[in-house]
């Protein structure tokens, strides 16, 4: 059986769970790597802020660091809070001692609030840990002081970035959030830079610094260019503020696991399509319902926030020879007509997560009623000119109902096919009852 890559943390710990080791630790084992660690200091922190901190023997640190690595095969390592010179040049014998490819965190201040980096190991970590590490991740603040210099601009970060690696890092990546999200890559050996695009997203960034340099190592441990592993690092990041949860009265904690839970709600947003598409290529009776445009079946993620994160048949389904026909695979942001349906009905209900279009008759309308489905419809005469059919379509439908219905209809316009839109919380639920419909169809 093949190894696992360990990625061995150096940093203090957060007795809050949200950053330093323990942000560390969730971050590796997410993307699925082994986390081993040696802390360095140990503080009563939450996420209002640093009360105190506790430094860890330089002796203690080295035992840890020793054990571990005569023990596992560790090439990666990153190292985090190391608040004193004493420490930052410990760290810096044990990364020489055995021959680690270290990610730096110039970790001085708390996201929360509170130094964690004494004034004078700035200098040592700039003589002795910076020549010894392959990266460091600065935020936009550690850069002003590692380069002695006021950034403004991302030029300015450029300068930075530049300056930074005259001490001897091969590379140096500043970090964005403090300035227009974008993060800058400054290749030393090749004397070139990258840029990292990004937006600003709202949620809790206590320890999103922590959380960077980590899954930054463990890319890189999985043999990904620093380019593709600041990109990766970057979205596992954006992801981890996107799902964080409030746990205190302060500054909310980066959600490691948010790209872990993302992934498999991905994975089973995309089966439940495609059990959707089974269940309607199993029922002949089903070809009678295909409007003359085709139909889409979708279902979106439970927090999705645009079609992205809406998966549907790349194509259409379609009716040929009076048989089902899949055109295309289930893919995420395959819909606009659909997608946009399940997302305003999400703003109702997120539970109603799902959507299909069918063809509109008062025959099929009957059939809804009797099998006991709740109905709302729009009218696109009605519909302001500065607006989506089916944004404001479904919402119209939706507020006249006062609840999602089970089925909302609109009989068409000038170029526009009459269409009856089945919700539900899945897509499989939306099949089945396409199902239902369409055998009492059969059966008429």
């Amino acid at each position: 059986m093949s190894k696992i890559p360990v990625i061995l943390t150096i940093a203090g710990s957060d007795s809050g769970g949200g950053a330093g080791i323990e942000a560390d630790i969730k971050t590796i084992a997410s993307l699925g790597l082994h986390p081993a660690c040696a802390i360095t200091s140990v503080t009563a922190q939450n996420t209002l802020g640093v009360r105190s901190a506790y430094d860890i023997p330089c002796k203690v640190i080295i035992e840890q660091v020793d054990a571990v690595c005569d023990d596992m095969d560790i090439t990666w390592a990153k190292s985090g809070m190391l608040s004193s010179s004493e420490i930052t040049s410990t760290v810096a014998d044990m990364v020489r001692k055995h021959n680690l490819k270290l990610v730096v965190d110039p970790v001085m201040a708390a996201e929360a609030g509170g130094d964690l980096l004494r004034k004078e190991a700035i200098r040592t970590l700039k003589e002795e840990l910076l020549p010894v590490a392959e990266v460091v991740t600065p935020n936009i603040n550690e850069a002003n002081k590692l380069a002695e210099m006021q950034i403004k601009s991302v030029e300015d970060a450029k300068v930075a970035a530049k300056a930074i690696s005259k001490t001897g890092v091969k590379y140096v990546i500043v970090t964005g959030g403090h300035l227009d999200a974008s993060d800058i890559i400054y290749d030393s050996c090749n004397d070139r830079y990258f840029t990292i695009k990004g937006t600003f997203v709202k949620g809790g960034t206590h320890g999103s610094g922590c959380t960077y340099s980590s899954s930054l190592a463990s890319y890189l441990a999985k043999g990904d260019s620093i380019e593709e592993a600041a990109r990766m690092a970057k979205e596992f990041v954006v992801e981890g503020i996107k799902g964080s949860v409030p746990v205190g009265k302060g500054v909310g904690p980066v959600n490691q696991l948010a790209w872990l839970l993302n992934n498999a709600e991905r994975c089973t947003t995309i089966n439940n399509v495609r059990e959707g598409v089974h269940i309607l290529k199993k029922k002949d009776t089903f070809a009678k319902l295909i409007p003359e445009v085709g139909c889409n079946i979708a279902m979106a993620l439970p927090n999705a926030q645009s079609t992205a994160d809406v998966a549907a048949v790349s194509g259409r389904i379609v009716k040929l020879k009076d048989k089902v026909h899949i055109v295309g695979d289930i893919e995420f942001g395959a819909s606009s007509h659909v997608a946009r349906i399940v997302l305003s009905a999400m703003k109702y209900d997120p539970a109603y997560r799902a959507s299909m279009n069918i063809k509109y008759s008062e025959t099929i309308l009957d059939i809804c009623r009797e099998l006991g489905l709740s109905i709302s419809s729009f009218s696109r005469e009605d519909e302001p000119s500065d607006t989506h059919t089916m944004d404001w379509g479904t919402s119209f439908a939706i507020e006249t109902f006062k609840s999602v219905p089970d089925i909302i209809y609109d009989k068409g316009g000038v170029g526009k096919e009459a269409m009856i839109r089945i919700m539900g919380l899945s897509a499989s639920d939306v099949a089945e009852t396409a199902g239902k419909i369409a055998a009492k169809i059969a059966n008429n």
